[in-house]
């Protein structure tokens, strides 16, 4: 080989060394806090023994790490919206959205707080410094009530908002899991059919049925479509051209006025609403709720499944009216839809961590806000006085509350995969509203029957750990 020959692949190999060093050096200290920070990455749970707690807002553990292992004490009522932090399965939840604020500093990534605890070892000082707690809204009385009373049905959720700040006070998803026995059980749970690990509050996607007629009478009201003395024809059925939709159970309501049409929920009279609206206006107040948009919420959810414009026929746009066609909700966003009515109009801005606390020094993660304003309070003021008939002698009368006035919807979801789906979406009380729910029970029957039960002993629960 010729010196010339040896020098070059010397070069090479100079080269080769110093790319490597490179390459080394970004990733341990430029890309290094971005890598330590991906929530799904097992070896943070594995080191991270001071990882700090994940807490309800009355101070209860929801999450903490014991003994070196990662304690759930609520257990199956929050498993899927806590979440899990593994070793073998990394994050998922609470755990995973606010992973690199739970973590002690010498995992989480943060030069300054790697480099004081690199000074305190020099010393000889060295205490490892905790991750910061994070305080959720969880009120743990209304999780225990939402989880008790879904857990009677094979597959159901609920959510239940303080809609004057959007705050959640309970969310529930079922069927559930242990969190604590996760490592033993990640196998058979992932391969459940019943979907487990699924958070139907956030991920199911429904058709929402009557309950969207909220929706519908808003709309149609705020653009002026129809007024409160409106009324309408209800023969039990609508042909619109070779397509014809029935009431449930073929039921006929007759000649109405919009109370009563919303009260004893005829899909006949919002389909013909949804029909004098037309597509125009009704995508219009599908975008001012932002109803098939990316949710604005501090943990992963599923946007709302809604067909596009250019595709609805007027035989489509008249299932929407009453929640049926190719639309398909969030029990989150459906408690929203509820919770805007309560709010006067105005839609808060949801959120389940108010808090992280480091060092005993509280910040503010989360506050009360406005999403949107999508109908005027007149008529939200006006939808509400609808809702309150439907508990008072429409279809919603098992949810009523003795010296509470309930205001509600019903609704029972036809899906080509079963029996309906049971809905009901209420606020209470409806004077002075401060508790918003969403309750759907998949493949049971009508909506009176199973949602709206839960919903009042949900609503129940609510107001007494109030003081109302």
């Amino acid at each position: 080989m010729t010196n010339r020959a040896i020098r070059d692949l010397a070069t090479f190999f100079v080269l080769l060394f110093i790319a490597l060093g490179l390459r080394q050096a970004y990733v341990q200290v430029i890309a290094a806090p971005q890598i330590a920070s991906r929530p799904n990455d097992p070896r943070h749970t594995l080191l991270d023994a001071g990882r700090g707690r994940i807490l309800a807002t009355d101070g209860t553990v929801l999450a903490a790490t014991t003994g070196g292992k990662r304690r759930y004490p609520l257990g199956a009522e929050l498993a899927q919206t806590v979440g899990y932090a593994s070793a073998r399965y990394g994050a998922s939840g609470i755990e995973a959205s606010f992973d690199r604020a739970l973590e002690s500093p010498e995992v989480s990534g943060d030069p300054a707080a790697q480099l004081r605890e690199i000074a305190a070892t020099l010393r000889g000082a060295r205490v490892a410094m905790p991750g910061a707690d994070v305080v959720t809204t969880i009120v743990p009385a209304v999780q225990a009530t939402l989880f008790e009373q879904l857990s009677r049905y094979p597959r159901a959720a609920g959510v239940v908002l303080d809609p004057r700040t959007g705050a959640v006070l309970a969310i529930a998803s079922v069927p559930s899991y242990d969190p604590n026995a996760l490592d033993d059980e990640f196998g058979s749970l992932s391969r459940d059919p019943m979907s487990p690990l699924l958070n139907r509050a956030l991920d199911g996607l429904y058709p929402p049925g009557s309950t969207f007629k909220i929706f519908t009478a808003a709309a149609a009201l705020d653009s002026g479509t129809v007024e409160m003395d409106s009324r309408f024809d209800d023969p039990g059925y609508l042909t619109i051209g070779d397509f014809t939709l029935h009431d449930n159970e073929s039921e006929a309501t007759g000649n109405a006025d919009l109370t009563t049409a919303f009260a004893l929920s005829s899909n006949v009279d919002f389909a013909q609403i949804a029909l004098k609206m037309g597509v125009d206006a009704f995508y219009d107040y599908l975008r001012r709720w932002n109803i098939g948009g990316s949710p604005d919420f501090q943990l992963p959810a599923s946007r709302d499944s809604v067909p596009p414009k250019a595709s609805i026929v007027p035989g489509e746009l008249a299932q929407m009216g009453f929640g049926q066609g190719a639309l398909l909700m969030t029990p989150m966003q459906m408690a929203l839809l509820g919770a805007t009515i309560a709010d006067g109009g105005s839609e808060p801005r949801p959120f389940i961590v108010r808090q992280v606390v480091s060092g005993g020094t509280p910040a503010t993660v989360s506050a009360a806000g406005t999403l949107a304003s999508p109908v005027s309070a007149q008529t939200a003021a006006n939808v509400a006085r609808m809702m309150i008939a439907v508990v008072r002698r429409g279809t919603g009368t098992p949810a009523a509350l003795p010296n509470v006035t309930v205001a509600g919807k019903t609704g029972t979801a036809t899906n080509p995969h079963g029996r309906s789906h049971a809905w009901f979406v209420a606020f209470a009380p409806a004077d002075d509203p401060r508790v918003a729910v969403s309750i759907v029970v998949e493949n049971v029957g009508y909506g009176a029957s199973y949602a709206a039960p839960i919903a009042r002993e949900v609503l129940r629960a609510a107001l007494e750990s109030a003081g109302s």
